[in-house]
């Protein structure tokens, strides 16, 4: 397990799979049924595709250079997203968890894949698999160790489990030697995985992304 997405090149002529048969098989017959439109859809994978990683980089970003909004943030993500203009399409909580020198915050969710996706995107494939949603909440230390984030013991580690109706995202430590750096500079650090909690932003001075 790593932090980098593997996935298969697939065929253009290779034959649906199982899921995709019944997801067409499904989607036709509501819209058959006229319980939703074809264009509900659309617009909805529309939605779904415009939410990227980079929104969530830029919510970090905007904390580390803004001590009152970080504040609004941490008291409540949702409307804090609400006030740059990130909206809600499910009916679900945002909780913002802050890493510090004595506590780092992990995300998982146990029984599926609930995920930040509104500020995120789609979760990774990792963050899906069995493997990581069982060892995250047991060996959370072990499990970092494998993305290459060795914790020391004097730093405690909180595992947050996300629900159907609460998802978390991580507001990772800013590195140091980045004071000079602006809002947006210091957003191109910010990586999904950082997001996650299962490894920190890194930072190499003398070197601006």
């Amino acid at each position: 397990m790593h932090p980098h997405d593997h996935t298969p090149v697939v065929a253009a002529d290779e034959a649906p799979g199982y899921y995709e048969i019944m997801e067409t098989a499904v989607r036709e017959l509501l819209v058959a049924k006229q319980v939703i439109a074809a264009g509900e859809i659309r617009r909805h994978l529309e939605v779904l595709d415009s939410r990227t990683p980079q929104l969530g980089a830029k919510l970090v970003a905007k904390a580390w250079v803004d001590p009152e909004f970080k504040k609004r943030l941490l008291a409540n993500g949702r409307t804090a997203c609400e006030e740059v203009g990130i909206s809600f399409y499910e009916n679900t909580e945002l909780t913002v968890l802050e890493n510090t020198e004595k506590v780092h915050n992990l995300i998982v969710c146990t029984l599926c894949s609930c995920y930040p996706r509104e500020v995120l995107g789609l979760p990774p494939d990792w963050y899906k698999l069995t493997p990581y949603r069982s060892r995250a909440v047991k060996e959370p230390r072990a499990v970092l160790a494998e993305f290459g984030t060795v914790i020391p013991d004097n730093v405690e580690i909180r595992v947050s489990d996300s629900t159907a109706m609460i998802r978390y995202l991580v507001l990772p430590r800013r590195p140091d030697g980045t004071e000079k750096m602006t809002e947006e500079q210091l957003a191109a650090l910010v990586t999904r995985d950082a997001m996650i909690g299962v490894v920190p932003v890194e930072f190499q001075k003398g070197r601006v992304q």
